[in-house]
């Protein structure tokens, strides 16, 4: 990675790549603020100044109804639950003008594993945006496209093809939690394996479209279980250079099946994921904060621990908002957060171009 090792490390930390043995002692012994140091030093290295990123967007949950049935989840319904909803296209086309409308760039469109959406659905749908709008269409996860081709009936990349003729600009990495398959056994035993997620990671980069790389730790997962994770994404950044982003964020625990016993990670725990991330993930150029589930001040010293992204302003956001978690945040908030920090303020988009400079 250009610039890595130009930052000295502080006594006793690492230099050079990561092995997974040095992230696990990180993760579990290093002193926190000279682990912070490091990774600041390597986000300085690969984006000199003081910049600070974030995106104009919404997230628009198109669907609640999933067969999935999550342990960690707040926000699905079941097929036939008088809370189930799948939004109209008109409903969607109006997310998506109100979106444009406030200075966005794109849409992330994410819902349940609907047993009765099949490919010509969502053809139809990117098509109706595309026909009406400019806009980016970051959407479906990786168990999303995973089922979608099930239903369809069709192979992973065949579905990928056609979902991106239709209009499908890149993939969030959702549906990650944590790469290891005994945890998603544990939180998430109806939904793809590791395997299965990289595999849709990796065929979707091939085709073109990238996506970002995604982390939902806290939840039954250890230690060396978040660096096999870590170690995961780095090898298929390896194989296709596909990811724009790391996004890592600590379970929600609030009204899912896991809640009772749940000892939550802390803002700690967060921070030093983080830094390791930022240190261990070399290729993967930006690293974001996620402050919608660890709240904006915190998000603000995560710019100190290797993030150089605060992610999206969150127009919309329903699936950590049924956890019990809810932070808003508006483009004037976001600006005064980072020069808070002491940082320049860019909206960016999807691709981290910038769109505008504060």
């Amino acid at each position: 990675m250009p610039g890595h090792d130009a930052a000295e490390a502080p006594p006793g930390m690492p230099s050079g790549r990561l092995s997974d043995d040095e992230a696990l002692a990180l993760l579990e012994g290093a002193d926190l603020l000279e682990l912070g140091a490091r990774a600041d030093a390597v986000r300085r290295a690969l984006h000199p100044g003081d910049a600070v990123t974030f995106i104009v967007d919404r997230n628009i949950n198109y669907t609640n109804v999933c067969v999935s049935g999550c342990r960690f989840c707040a926000f699905y319904r079941a097929p036939g639950d008088p809370e189930a909803y799948v939004l109209s296209e008109a409903e969607i086309h109006a997310k998506v003008a109100e979106t444009l409308a406030l200075g966005g760039t794109a849409v992330m469109m994410q819902g349940g594993l609907h047993p009765d959406l099949d490919i010509t659905w969502y053809e139809r749908l990117l098509r109706g945006i595309k026909e009406r709008f400019t806009v980016h269409i970051h959407s479906l996860s990786p168990p999303e496209v995973a089922h979608i081709a099930a239903v369809s009936g069709l192979s992973v990349e065949a579905t990928l093809r056609r979902l991106h003729a239709a209009g499908l600009d890149s993939l969030p990495g959702g549906g990650a939690e944590v790469l290891v398959d005994r945890v998603r056994r544990a939180v998430s035993p109806h939904k793809i394996s590791a395997a299965g997620w990289l595999d849709v990671m990796r065929t979707a980069h091939r085709l073109g479209l990238p996506g970002t790389a995604t982390m939902m730790f806290g939840s039954r997962d250890t230690a060396a279980e978040r660096v096999a994770h870590l170690h995961a994404v780095r090898d298929l950044q390896d194989e296709t250079g596909g990811f724009t982003a790391f996004i890592a964020w600590t379970f929600q625990a609030g009204n899912t099946d896991l809640e009772r016993g749940h000892l939550p990670a802390t803002g700690q725990d967060y921070l030093r994921l983080l830094a390791v991330a930022r240190l261990y993930l070399d290729t993967i150029r930006n690293v974001q904060a996620s402050w919608v589930t660890q709240g904006l001040r915190l998000g603000q010293v995560s710019l100190a621990f290797g993030a150089n992204d605060m992610g999206s302003t969150m127009i919309e956001e329903n699936v950590v908002r049924a956890a019990g978690v809810s932070h808003r945040i508006t483009v004037d908030e976001m600006v005064a957060l980072i020069r808070a920090a002491g940082r320049t303020p860019v909206q960016r988009d999807t691709l981290y171009r910038e769109v505008r400079r504060f």
